[in-house]
């Protein structure tokens, strides 16, 4: 019998000690657009609300933040000529940008950045395709 194949990425769920804090992060910096919000009350483990950013669906849920920073991150796709104006959004609502890492020419540019609870984001302007024909041109011999 063949093992059944995920077929799409369903959620990301995060837990943040303020959810209206990150409802902003979202929506000034992403563009989310916020589908449900659950209140006073609650259908899960806490408070919960949820967005859609890029066609994903993306839940907030409150609770005590990660412990530390790490480089594990949720990346956004963004087209190169907007790059600067996410720079501003992230900057205007005073988060911290993360050096990008080395890149070699040709995979895109990368913002990251972290919201209050130590997740960490980044908004990249190539995609998997650019990068593998880029990455392919290292090790095809000549």
């Amino acid at each position: 019998m063949e093992a059944a194949l995920v077929s799409a990425l369903s959620h990301i769920t995060l837990i943040v000690r303020d959810l209206d804090r990150m409802e902003a992060l979202l929506t000034a910096v992403l563009g989310a657009t916020k589908v449900y919000d659950s209140g006073a009350g609650s259908h899960s483990l806490s408070r919960e609300r949820f967005f859609v950013v890029g066609g994903v669906w993306l839940a907030i849920m409150e609770g005590e933040p990660l412990p530390a920073r790490s480089y594990n991150h949720v990346a956004f796709e963004i087209d190169d000529s907007e790059y600067e104006d996410y720079r501003g959004r992230i900057t205007a609502l005073g988060l911290e940008l993360r050096e990008d890492r080395a890149r070699v020419p040709g995979e895109g540019r990368s913002l990251y950045f972290y919201d209050d609870d130590n997740h960490l984001f980044e908004l990249h302007t190539g995609t998997l395709e650019e990068r593998l024909k880029r990455y392919r041109r290292d090790i095809t011999p000549s």
